[in-house]
């Protein structure tokens, strides 16, 4: 008989993948409301960089507690906390302090935020440090841990250079939008957010977990549509916007 925590756990990981069409379909026709895309009418607001360490915080701070308290310190554990910390310790940290925009994100989208990443840092950390068993170092050699991670260091390296480049665009104090050029944005409009789904993809591959594939999951649910509706603007705002870009797969969307 499974224990109850493993019953409850896997339990909410089927409801929480299941969600992430009906939030697809959503964002589709309503864009979250930060970024270029704020409106009125979605309550008080707080600057934009607080609002991302606060959004992004459960992430660092949930896994974290998850790993010292679970039992499965095995090797490759080991490397998948270092992994997932890499991210999430850029994107409540650096991330922040280097945004230049003046702006200020509605409070509930803050709230809406941190409690996706909560949830999602339960499954992640439970998972992989508590229910699910040690795979061994053996593990750490294996191709699908390999290919995961070739993909999860190819995301964050194309998240890392397209968030240089958008810095880049702006001078201090300036609230202004230009055309992003170099690298990726050679092809797509939005390479970080096609970083942060070949991120999420090689996590799925790498722990070869189910809260893996679903974290992947709703990743693409999140961000193809904020893509998309990034490129429409892109091409309502700049008439000389590069035509042979995509949204956010190269020569595909």
């Amino acid at each position: 008989m499974l224990p109850r925590e493993t019953i409850l756990y896997y339990s909410l990981l089927a409801i929480w993948a299941g969600s992430a069409s009906v939030f697809f379909v959503v964002l589709l026709r309503v864009p979250a409301p930060y970024g270029r895309f704020s409106r009125a009418g979605w309550g008080r607001g707080i600057p934009n960089r607080a609002a991302w360490a606060v959004m992004e915080s459960p992430a660092v701070v949930v896994v974290a507690l998850l790993f010292i308290v679970g039992g499965n310190k095995s090797p490759e554990c080991i490397v998948f906390f270092c992994l997932w910390m890499a991210h999430y310790l850029y994107r409540t940290t650096v991330f922040p302090l280097r945004l230049r925009s003046a702006g200020k994100m509605p409070v509930l989208t803050i709230l809406s935020a941190a409690t996706f990443q909560t949830i999602n840092a339960y499954l992640q950390g439970r998972g992989l440090f508590t229910i699910l068993p040690s795979r061994g170092s053996q593990w750490l050699a294996g191709g699908r841990f390999i290919l995961g991670t070739c993909l999860f260091i190819a995301g964050l390296a194309i998240v890392l250079h397209s968030d240089n480049v958008l810095r880049s665009l702006r001078r201090p104090g300036e609230s202004c939008y230009y055309i992003p050029r170099g690298g990726l944005f050679r092809w797509v409009s939005c390479p970080n957010y096609l970083g942060e789904m070949l991120e999420w993809a090689g996590w799925a591959i790498l722990t070869w977990s189910l809260a893996g594939l679903a974290f992947a999951v709703w990743t693409a649910a999140n961000l193809l549509p904020r893509a998309i509706a990034y490129h429409r603007w892109y091409r309502q705002q700049f008439p000389d916007y590069p035509p042979q870009r995509k949204a956010v797969l190269p020569w595909i969307l």
